[in-house]
């Protein structure tokens, strides 16, 4: 005689709930459902077993999500001359399974323990999606499923590409199991993750002058942040000659690839927002997880990259807002360099931070009032001096490579530096070298 186990569940009469007992055979170690069975093994049978074979098999189809219906089969089959349905249920592979309308919650998700099946916890839930989804974040079933993509459609309209179904499973925004991903979580307009950003006064984190918080779709988000932090990037002004030479107090450049850099790079199966802080001095990009394995500061600096979120880089690749990968650091330095400044970059274990200083506050607090204000540099010499300062010493060869100069303007560049007793010249055997006075 039959009796309710960890792998066996009896139904005197066909109910709807047995979706709920066919995902939590499903997530655990399989079993088979008796329709016809009263709970003490007697037989009770099924008046129409055509019918009642259907209306269970349209229930697995319609109503579990990832489709199931390869994990199970449905029967009619004849005990003691009366008809019963089974229903078959084997270990998944998709795990976790859930209810289509319920999402992966707990009221969705379900599991067997002993002879009861019950909602699965969250930590269950997450534990399934981590099993079978692998180590990548990005490739794992989103638990929100309910996704819409106002922002990103646009953006891709905007591109002049196509935005549909194909393009999302090619993108990696929808999963071989037919369900979005945590890629498409991300690129939603329901993304869970923030930008956050303040303007301070001073140089210390005591004075709010203000504050926002850019929210949706990440896409948007790099938007309305990029749009923010361009308010407080004001233009100096100089005249060098006939010439007005318009100053930056951050290039636009090292702005958008620090930016860029914080939401592409981070690590998002961990809680907390990308932090951006605007001083008077500088500004600061903070995000979360630090450097991706396999990957060192030194060879972040060298231009070596790793992307931790593949799916995401491809997509802002192929709108552009990424030219090339590991390009980022480089493009940061070199675009400081030409105003005369250079960027700090920070890593610890759980965090990633750029800082860009302010070149014209630099500048206007570098004078003090009992020395009279030296003439102004050309941004060709103050990316020189920069790049000097960076590398310790400099040749002309050097700089003729990093700065993309003709022979004859490096030569110039550093004599005129020279000139003005900002560097200085010394012989390292037959080589000829340049550094700071």
């Amino acid at each position: 005689m039959l009796t309710e186990n960890e792998t066996t569940e009896l139904k005197r009469e066909y109910v709807d709930d047995i979706k709920k007992t066919v995902i939590a055979f499903a997530n655990t170690n399989g079993g088979v459902i008796y329709i016809g069975i009263n709970d003490d093994g007697t037989i009770y049978g099924v008046p129409t077993a055509d019918d009642t074979l259907l209306r269970a098999a349209n229930a697995v189809r319609d109503g579990i999500r990832p489709d199931v219906t390869l994990f199970t089969k449905c029967a009619a089959e004849n005990l003691e001359d009366k008809e019963i349905i089974t229903v078959s249920v084997q270990r998944g592979t998709a795990r976790p399974y859930y209810l289509a309308g319920k999402g992966l919650r707990p009221e969705g998700v379900f599991l067997r323990q002993g002879a009861s099946t019950v909602p699965a916890s969250e930590s269950a839930i997450l534990s399934m999606i981590k099993e079978t989804g692998g180590d990548s974040f990005e490739e794992a079933r989103s638990r929100e499923q309910q996704l819409t993509f106002d922002k990103l459609s646009s953006y891709f309209a905007k591109k002049e590409l196509p935005f549909g179904e194909p393009q999302k499973k090619t993108l990696g925004l929808i999963g071989c199991d037919g369900d979005y991903t945590n890629a498409a979580l991300l690129l939603s307009d329901q993304c869970p993750h923030t930008i956050k950003l303040a303007v301070f006064e001073g140089g210390r984190k005591s004075v709010f002058k203000d504050r926002h918080e850019a929210s949706g779709s990440l896409i948007g988000q790099i938007e309305e942040a990029f749009d923010y932090i361009s308010r407080y990037n004001r233009t100096r002004s100089e005249i060098h000659g006939l010439e007005r030479v318009d100053m930056p107090d951050y290039p636009a450049c090292a702005i958008r690839e620090a930016l860029l850099n914080a939401v592409v790079h981070r690590d998002y199966s961990l809680s907390g927002s990308t932090l951006i802080s605007i001083f008077d001095d500088r500004i600061e990009f903070v995000s979360i997880g630090g450097l991706a394995k396999g990957i060192s500061y030194n060879d972040i600096m060298l231009g070596i990259s790793i992307t931790r979120n593949k799916k995401l880089a491809d997509i802002f690749y192929r709108l552009n807002l990424i030219e090339a990968y590991g390009t980022g650091i480089l493009k940061i330095r070199e675009s400081c360099a030409v105003c005369g400044t250079a960027p700090l970059i920070e890593v610890s274990d759980n965090g990633f931070k750029i800082t860009l200083p302010n070149a014209n506050f630099n500048r206007e607090n570098t004078q003090t009032r009992e020395e009279p204000p030296a003439a102004p540099l050309r941004p060709n010499e103050r990316a020189a001096l920069a790049l000097t300062k960076e590398r310790g010493a400099i040749s002309r060869s050097e700089l003729q490579e990093l700065m993309k100069i003709s022979q004859a303007t490096a030569i110039t560049l550093l004599r005129g530096l020279t000139a003005k007793g900002l560097l200085k010249k010394e012989r390292r055997g037959r080589a000829v070298f340049y550094s700071l006075v």
